[in-house]
């Protein structure tokens, strides 16, 4: 007798990565991408020099012309940045309301991952590894940890 084993069936299922590197799928992201950017850094009345820094130290007038004409091919870093952004945005406006969730990453938290910095400012030194971290830090919040 024959016994073949497998997992029961789950209404979770596992999500299909974005392979980055296929430059057709980052022109597809990278417009919406760099929207999400903008409207973000906005809500969160984050300065040019800072959104500079967190798409990974891009100059002033690539910023400007960026904002400008958003159709352009962004690279795996900077998709890699917004995306981590993105997911921190989202998860803030679960975890709080609209008020505080906009204005948390510029007010100063005790957090032992700040140190009393802001999260803006501690993303800002660390750049996408700190990114990486403040986001795994508000999914592991949301999800009771």
């Amino acid at each position: 007798m024959n016994l073949t084993y497998a997992y029961p069936r789950s209404r979770f299922e596992p999500t299909v990565l974005v392979d980055l590197n296929a430059k057709a799928e980052r022109e597809r992201l990278s417009k919406s991408a760099l929207k999400g950017f903008f409207k973000l850094v906005g809500t969160w009345h984050v300065r040019d020099e800072d959104a500079r820094q967190l798409l990974g130290g891009l100059s002033s007038s690539a910023l400007y012309e960026w904002k400008k004409n958003p159709e352009r091919t962004l690279e795996v870093d900077c998709i890699t940045r917004i995306s981590y952004l993105l997911g921190i945005y989202k998860a803030l406006h679960i975890i709080y309301g609209d008020k505080l969730a906009d204005e948390w990453v510029n007010l100063p938290n005790n957090n032992q991952i700040f140190e009393g910095r802001t999260p803006l400012a501690y993303m800002l030194g660390g750049g996408l590894l700190a990114m990486q971290t403040v986001r795994q830090l508000l999914d592991a919040r949301r999800g009771g940890l």
